[in-house]
């Protein structure tokens, strides 16, 4: 359940967490090469997580239908996607991970901030979606940008290489999400951020509760460092920051 909080401590919690964005260290990653745009990553083995990290409860079936749905034209005013990439202390040079990527709507945005010296990974598990983002990528001069084939318990993320990971509107349609966070986290760097905005819900109605995705990433080695309602204010919305627990 979202709770209510007063403006002026919303404001005091953005700067405490942009003041704690200027205390993590952010590792530059290669510049993409310039004639190869939105290449494929090479994963990283990793091993099985234990059969206890399995969820049982409702999810949703990912989404496979026209990615127009995603480009409506008010949406970065509603999402207020730039300071959730303050949040996640994105900026030129991070290496982010886009998981759940569809169209490439928050890919672009996040490789045009990181810049030539950081890398955008556009994780999908949908192929023609991939497709469409590198294509979408070359056509937009966006030579950061990665694509990732992954699978639904794991990103399949290069080791120690992200800085800012975000989940949009995503988590609800992960069909093992403990298993996957699991494997996240051997991806990634001292002091990442692992964003995930979703809507309240019961699991397979394309939401799911606030308090599931604590426990669950609970599970999975994270803790819950800062909670947002700044996203879409409607009473369902929320945007979770998490970190490895230490």
């Amino acid at each position: 359940m979202t709770t209510n909080i007063p403006r002026s401590l919303l404001i005091v919690a953005l700067a405490l967490s942009l003041a704690g964005c200027s205390a993590v260290a952010i590792q530059q990653a290669k510049p993409a090469p310039a004639q190869t745009p939105a290449q494929t990553a090479t994963p990283q083995p990793l091993t099985s997580p234990p059969e206890d990290e399995a969820i049982n409860r409702p999810t949703s079936e990912p989404y496979k239908g026209e990615l127009s749905i995603f480009e409506y034209p008010d949406r970065e005013r509603k999402l207020q996607i730039e300071r959730v990439m303050d949040v996640l202390c994105i900026r030129e040079g991070s290496s982010v991970a886009d998981i759940g990527a569809g169209s490439g709507w928050f890919t672009v945005r996040a490789a045009r901030r990181a810049g030539t010296n950081g890398i955008v990974y556009a994780v999908e598990i949908n192929q023609d979606y991939l497709k469409y983002i590198a294509d979408r990528a070359a056509k937009e001069n966006l030579t950061n940008i990665r694509t990732v084939l992954g699978k639904e318990d794991d990103p399949l993320l290069p080791a120690k290489s992200v800085d800012a990971v975000l989940m949009l509107k995503t988590y609800h349609e992960i069909a093992q999400p403990v298993r996957l966070l699991t494997r996240l986290r051997a991806s990634l760097r001292e002091g990442a951020r692992v964003g995930i905005i979703d809507r309240n819900g019961n699991g397979e109605n394309h939401g799911v509760k606030q308090a599931v995705v604590i426990e669950e990433a609970g599970r999975a080695g994270f803790a819950l460092v800062e909670t947002y309602d700044f996203v879409k204010p409607d009473g369902m919305d929320y945007f979770l920051v998490f970190q490895v627990r230490k």
